[in-house]
């Protein structure tokens, strides 16, 4: 039976750092850390993207984890229109690589579109430690 958990966060940057703190707490409980700093990375990028570009302001977006034998899912959905790419940024550009960042270490990623909103998510292969309580 997988694991599961989730949290809704407010737009507001603070919100990115709360983000990572959640998915890094949640996991460390659960024993799966063994590519944690990867899924960091990811959470941050897709968060941030949730934040800037999908949450129309005074609304909230959610972060979901799930965990089962070797893969760790992470969902964040949130209210805004229109679905993410994958962008090829001019070198000089300081915006457009978050997609390609979470495409480095993720094993899958992917969006699904809703009536209101989309949830981007991303999966690892990741080992659970041994002896971790549930």
């Amino acid at each position: 039976m997988p694991l599961t958990r989730q949290r809704s966060f407010t737009r507001r940057k603070p919100s990115i750092r709360a983000t990572r703190q959640f998915v890094t707490r949640t996991l460390s409980e659960w024993g799966y850390v063994d590519r944690l700093e990867e899924i960091q990375l990811c959470v941050s990028e897709i968060a941030t993207n949730a934040l800037l570009h999908g949450v129309p302001p005074g609304r909230l977006f959610r972060v979901r984890i799930e965990a089962a034998e070797e893969e760790v899912r992470i969902e964040v959905r949130d209210s805004g229109p229109g679905r993410p790419t994958a962008q090829s940024p001019h070198t000089d550009s300081e915006n457009g690589r978050g997609l390609l960042l979470v495409g480095e270490p993720a094993d899958a990623w992917g969006d699904i579109e809703h009536t209101v909103g989309k949830t981007v998510w991303f999966t690892v292969k990741a080992t659970r430690a041994q002896g971790r309580a549930q």
